[in-house]
């Protein structure tokens, strides 16, 4: 009799850890962000790890993936490749199931090759450098390379401006990228008749000596200087060349672009032109809707690094929600190709390359303005 009770009792007890069990919330499901988030020119990091932040936030509010809500892990890269090295190793023994990130192509070059070994999907907001293109592996991102953004400057450097002669100057921190850049825009530029006099690099610290920089930079009397660096530095530069030369034509590749540019130059930034994937002025209602999200949980405006990290974060929480049984994430994104940004669709190839639209803009009236 007591044998049978036992029995009895035994199957009582498993059916009640059966219902604890069935009604226990699911475990999360993890992504990670990698991007710099201190230190000299922390903006693009900054912004970057908001919209991602941004992204599983609303994700969660509308039930998470699946039933499961989305937990970000974030790390700082420092902009330093060791650190990066670490941080990424981090995330993925942490068992994230992608990586939205890193900001800088530096980054991306010191830390693909982590997330090729341990198949982690990285996918960047903003890392454009085409050392990293037309490559089957884990890494991915929302803009286009370089070519799109040097081709339509150095058009329209040429077409709309007449600028003939230009010096150009970027940070060698970043050089993957600023090779990149700088060889997209080159060939364009002199394609079409332009001549760069220089090219000239310099080390992003709180101890370049600007001054030496720019008297090297105006040496040959250009009629134009292109900035290839972060905001700070391009600020810094359109500053001193200001303080010389009222004339010259200042231009900028799209890392600068971020409104840190727009606070930090003030009237010296006026009338620089630059090639980004962003429009400020866009008139989408989800653009609309996602710029006042990100005003209200961060007061203040997104620039490109939000956006474009809302985007790799949504891309990565749709694949999440729409892959099959035993199919990865990055299987899930390149058996749709097309998913929906927050202002413009985003395209990937069949090696995760992406193409989305580039706008022309000028600084005009201390905001970036659209030129048609």
């Amino acid at each position: 009799m007591l044998c049978k009770q036992s029995v009895v009792k035994g199957f009582a007890l498993l059916a009640v850890l059966a219902a604890i069990t069935g009604c226990a919330p699911k475990e999360p499901i993890t992504i990670g962000f990698l991007g710099g988030i201190t230190g000299r020119a922390a903006d693009l990091g900054i912004g970057g790890r908001n919209g991602a932040q941004l992204a599983v936030e609303i994700r969660n509010q509308a039930g998470g993936v699946g039933g499961r809500s989305v937990r970000l892990i974030i790390e700082d890269d420092g902009q330093d490749s060791a650190v990066a090295k670490q941080a990424a190793a981090r995330l993925i023994s942490q068992g994230v199931s992608a990586i939205v990130g890193p900001m800088t192509s530096s980054m991306a070059m010191a830390t693909v090759a982590q997330a090729n070994d341990a198949r982690v999907l990285m996918i960047s907001p903003t890392v454009t450098t085409k050392v990293l293109s037309t490559l089957d592996d884990y890494f991915m991102r929302v803009v286009s390379s370089t070519g799109s953004y040097a081709k339509m400057s150095a058009a329209y450097h040429l077409d709309r401006l007449g600028i003939k002669r230009t010096v150009a100057v970027y940070d060698a921190g970043n050089l993957a990228y600023a090779e990149s850049w700088l060889s997209d825009y080159r060939q364009a530029y002199e394609a079409g008749g332009g001549q760069l006099d220089q090219i000239i690099s310099f080390r992003s610290s709180a101890a370049t000596e600007f001054p030496t920089l720019v008297t090297e930079v105006l040496k040959s009397n250009p009629q134009g200087v292109l900035i290839i660096a972060n905001s700070v530095d391009a600020a810094l530069l359109a500053q001193h060349i200001r303080r010389r030369d009222v004339a010259v034509h200042i231009s900028a590749s799209e890392w600068a672009s971020t409104e840190e540019l727009l606070d930090l130059g003030g009237p010296t930034v006026e009338g620089i032109t630059v090639a980004q994937f962003l429009d400020r002025d866009s008139t989408q209602p989800a653009y609309l809707a996602f710029r006042k999200a990100y005003i209200a949980r961060f007061g203040a405006q997104p620039g490109f690094p939000g956006l474009t990290a809302f985007d790799a974060t949504n891309v990565v929480l749709d694949a999440l929600a729409d892959r099959h049984e035993g199919q990865t994430v990055k299987q899930a994104i390149l058996a749709k190709r097309v998913f929906a940004g927050a202002q413009s669709p985003i395209k990937f190839d069949a090696n995760g390359d992406a193409e989305r639209e580039s706008y022309m803009t000028t600084i005009r009236d201390g905001r970036f303005v659209r030129l048609r």
